[in-house]
């Protein structure tokens, strides 16, 4: 992961954080749920979190290259795949 710049860190709430990665193209679409649920499936590799009274932080000089070099992997329909019996 590339080095912070110097200087100040640039605390976002996961929800500022998820509307600032769409403003800046980053992502097509993100919500602060899916980020939370990103945390969770990648707890070596995300961004230090900082809890702030009931909301958690993050710097966004750290994050914004995580989300840049992340993979992102499609769902799959398997409702579509022969030999699923739906009932």
């Amino acid at each position: 992961m590339a080095e912070p710049e110097k200087g100040a860190p640039e605390l976002l709430s996961f929800r500022e954080l998820a509307k600032r990665l769409v403003s800046e193209g980053v992502v097509e679409r993100m919500t602060h749920q899916r980020i939370s649920q990103i945390r969770r499936e990648d707890p070596d590799g995300f961004p230090p979190v900082i809890p702030v009274g009931r909301s958690n932080v993050v710097d966004y000089r750290l994050a914004r290259p995580y989300f840049v070099q992340r993979k992102t992997r499609q769902g799959r329909r398997t409702d579509l795949e022969r030999g699923v019996d739906t009932e």
